[in-house]
């Protein structure tokens, strides 16, 4: 099995970091060229389309997109707003807790300035993708909705790129079971366990596993109707208030918030380590978990959100993908963002890896959501409850849009039958998910993200000539 585990490291960096058994042996990974270079062109492309229609965009989004389209002929099931916060639900998880803390302890500070690089170019990805999920969508007899990368792959690009919509279905399987399930439910596993033992009675894993998957169940039996009306009331409320929560964090030490932003700058381009050869491997390091941590978080460019939004009951491609690209921008530029700052600004007495302390939780022995719980169990009176609970329902969220997702890939390939037994199949590995190593769980997930954002990403660069077309045909481009 250590074999395995070895392996899992060694392809996962290579693929998000350049490197072999830890030694460096491309200047630039293969996923940070293509996710990042494949963002610039659509920005270009588009002529800077997701900043100039950033504010109108949410104009959209909180005038009109709670209501259906006033065509009572268009395809969809859910009103916009619901697709986007599906969509949301599936961004915003622990790849905003625990997923920023990994990216910050593995990858320093710096990893936070490639993360926002990342959103900044994942919203043009997002907008290409979402619009082009609504424009080749297909309705099936039963009334439901079909949409995402395979069906345009399928029915934009034709018979002949088959096997690529095969290859994205297949990878959305397996990244939904791995990223949007899995590490979601062990995220919150540990950090319930963390939680409750600070309360002297701690909760064993096996336990949050069985409650997760049973409120899991309850939710996903209904499929997107019944996903889209939860995560639209719970999605906008659980990210409201944990931005509330972290800016009180943010004014409590705000003495040391100028410092955090100073790091995450020196960092990101090495200036705070002495020496070439040390530098220049810290940037690389910032640059692959940034990178592939930005991507775990907002999901731009790899195809998921696309599925939700394909189910939005809209006439207007272009409109949804406006949307759409909104959901990268709250994600990592708001959410993200807020997660760094408090980790880089409270200061405290935090376990070091020589027995003894250290003054920040990023640079102690703790993992993932650990220092995320740790730093706000340090800022404030049931801090640690408070993370708990956020981290819960973040990732419970996740894990009910990344049903959705894993449902269609799964029914593109099997059929339309095979939806109800793979809800039952997605409560199981939730249970699991919860009993797993943090580390093996992380590493494999990059890999899942890359096996459905590469097919993605070719799909929408081949079609990014009706891209443009789209954006020009409602006037967005001159």
């Amino acid at each position: 099995m250590e074999s395995f585990y070895t392996g899992v490291d060694n392809v996962s960096g290579f693929i998000w970091g350049g490197t072999w058994n830890g030694d460096v042996i491309l200047p630039l990974a293969p996923m940070v060229v293509v996710l990042l270079g494949t963002g610039l062109f659509f920005m270009i492309r588009l002529k800077g389309l997701p900043i100039r229609r950033l504010i109108p965009a949410f104009v959209t989004l909180f005038t009109g997109s709670r209501k259906a389209s006033t065509d009572p002929d268009a395809e969809g099931e859910i009103t916009p707003w619901n697709a986007l916060s599906t969509a949301l639900s599936g961004q915003v998880g622990t790849g905003n807790l625990a997923g920023v803390a990994t990216a910050i302890t593995l990858g320093g500070p710096g990893a936070i300035f490639w993360m926002w690089v990342t959103a900044f170019f994942g919203m043009a990805a997002s907008f290409a993708e979402s619009s082009l999920a609504v424009k080749y969508r297909e309705t099936h007899p039963d009334g439901h909705v079909h949409g995402g990368p395979m069906f345009y792959i399928k029915n934009g690009l034709g018979k002949k790129w088959g096997w690529l919509a095969v290859f994205f279905a297949v990878g959305t399987i397996f990244s939904a079971i791995v990223t949007g399930n899995m590490t979601q439910a062990n995220s919150i596993a540990v950090a319930v366990e963390a939680a409750s033992a600070d309360m002297g009675a701690p909760i064993v894993p096996w336990i949050s596993g069985v409650v997760i998957a049973v409120l899991a169940f309850i939710v996903i039996i209904g499929g997107i109707k019944s996903i889209g009306s939860v995560a639209g009331k719970v999605v906008p409320a659980m990210a409201l208030g944990y931005i509330l929560i972290a800016i009180i964090m943010l004014i409590i030490n705000a003495e040391h918030v100028p410092a955090a932003f100073m790091q995450i700058f020196t960092y990101a381009f090495g200036l705070e380590q002495a020496g070439g050869g040390v530098a220049g491997y810290a940037v690389l390091q910032a640059v692959r978990f940034g990178v592939a941590r930005g991507l775990f978080s907002n999901e731009a460019g790899q195809g998921s959100t696309a599925i939700a939004h394909a189910a939005a009951k809209t006439d207007d491609p272009v409109k949804q993908g406006e949307i759409a690209m909104l959901g990268s921008f709250i994600d990592t530029i708001v959410i993200c963002t807020m997660t760094a700052l408090v980790i880089l600004s409270v200061q405290g007495q935090f376990p070091g890896a020589d027995g003894g302390s250290v003054d920040y939780a990023w640079q102690s022995t703790l993992q993932g959501a650990q220092v995320t719980t740790a730093v706000f169990s340090q800022g404030m009176p049931l801090g640690g409850v408070f993370i708990a609970v956020a981290l819960g329902l973040f990732a419970f969220t996740t894990i009910l849009g990344w049903s959705y997702y894993m449902e269609q890939a799964a029914t593109y390939l099997f059929g339309d039958w095979i939806a109800k037994p793979m809800r039952f199949v997605w409560v199981g590995m939730v249970f699991v998910g919860a009993l797993q190593p943090i580390d093996f769980i992380w590493k494999f997930g990059d890999l899942a993200n890359a096996s459905m954002a590469f097919p993605n990403l070719i799909a929408i660069l081949l079609l990014s000539p009706v891209v443009v077309a789209m954006a020009r045909e409602k006037g967005r481009l001159k």
